[in-house]
């Protein structure tokens, strides 16, 4: 698949290659240096490798005004973002996330919340706290269908992706390696490990590394309490509502708080970047995808603030449409970049 934005990474990377000053700088440049020639599988393993660190730019003396004028991190972030689209499941959902994400997004929340209360008001639930609003069974019935989804789109994204690159069947190995690169951002800590200069031309700092980190284990750590909530209320019989020193209430409540604080600062810190080091058409995409996540969280701690008050029902049905918005949207959104990434990484092992 040829595109305007195939050739001019091909170009660039070419011209990189035959320099090779970046080559510490993270682990695009050993995977590029391996190369003699760039196939469209090969920019496409590169531009999910690149973490856009954008240390490369400000150390390259063939940028803007010079006649080769190099911009690696825009040229393989237009490639990442076009491959996303490409082989996102289905196709045209990708497309059109990132053409207008914000609109899709708020949207979305807002309708499931409709739709939620709708359902409250023609059936109504028994029982305590949340369950007293909608039922457990209810909740079952519709999160269960959009949890699967995301995993069945992903997966096929994912085979693409792979066929693609031309990578070779995945061994535990790989697979473990880079778990823990992704685990530990090892390539957001710059090719001196000083950071990266992300939102400053002149300054190192570890702060989108840390946003990264926040926005990871904060959702990890969400996850991990409804887990354990499942398993407490089918294997334990134990119901919800639970106390605050219970497990699921623990980990939900740090989870929220590192999603919100995490996801506030990658915004700000996006706010604050040179965009044109960035994907061309993605700003917007980008935006709402962080933006959405970071919803996710504060609706969740705001409902558990005020769960016991006469606005519960709606802040109930805000938070669960938005938690459905973001499942469904998944596979269509900036959040399929860690599967694509954790990948790129596998395959890069296996180099």
């Amino acid at each position: 698949m040829q595109t305007d934005f195939l050739n001019e990474a091909r170009r660039q990377a070419e011209i990189c290659n035959a320099c090779r000053y970046c080559e510490g700088y993270c682990s695009v440049f050993p995977a590029l240096h391996a190369e003699r020639a760039f196939s469209d599988g090969d920019l496409t393993q590169l531009a999910n490798l690149c973490h856009n660190c954008r240390g490369c730019y400000y150390a390259c003396q063939y940028t803007a005004p010079h006649e080769f004028d190099l911009n690696l991190p825009q040229a393989l972030a237009n490639v990442r973002q076009e491959s996303w689209e490409d082989l996102a499941f289905p196709r045209a959902a990708g497309k059109a996330f990132q053409k207008n994400g914000v609109m899709i997004a708020g949207a979305a929340v807002i309708g499931f919340a409709l739709l939620f209360l709708a359902a409250r008001s023609l059936t109504p639930a028994s029982g305590e706290g949340f369950y007293a609003v909608l039922s457990h069974n209810a909740m079952v019935a519709i999160f269960l269908p959009a949890f699967l989804f995301p995993l069945l789109s992903i997966g096929i994204s994912l085979r693409r992706y792979w066929q693609s690159v031309g990578a070779q069947p995945l061994k535990l190995a790989h697979l473990m390696q880079a778990f823990r690169q992704a685990a530990n951002m090892k390539n957001l800590k710059g090719g001196h490990g000083d950071g990266c200069n992300f939102e400053d031309e002149d300054r190192f700092t570890h702060a989108r590394r840390a946003a990264h980190q926040a926005v990871m284990y904060g959702f990890l750590l969400c996850f991990a309490s409804t887990s354990v909530a499942t398993l407490m209320h089918y294997l334990l019989g134990m119901s919800a509502p639970y106390g605050l020193l219970s497990l699921p209430k623990l980990l939900g409540l740090s989870g929220g708080l590192l999603l919100v604080a995490g996801c506030a600062e990658m915004i700000r810190l996006k706010l604050k970047s040179d965009r044109k080091l960035g994907a061309s058409k993605a700003f917007g995409g980008e935006i709402a995808f962080i933006g959405l996540l970071g919803f996710v969280g504060l609706s969740g701690l705001v409902l558990y603030g005020l769960g016991q008050t006469a606005m519960m029902p709606g802040l109930l049905a805000l938070h669960l449409g938005s938690v459905l918005a973001f499942f469904l949207l998944t596979p269509f959104t900036k959040m399929a970049h860690g599967f694509y990434r954790l990948a790129a990484l596998a395959a890069d092992a296996q180099r």
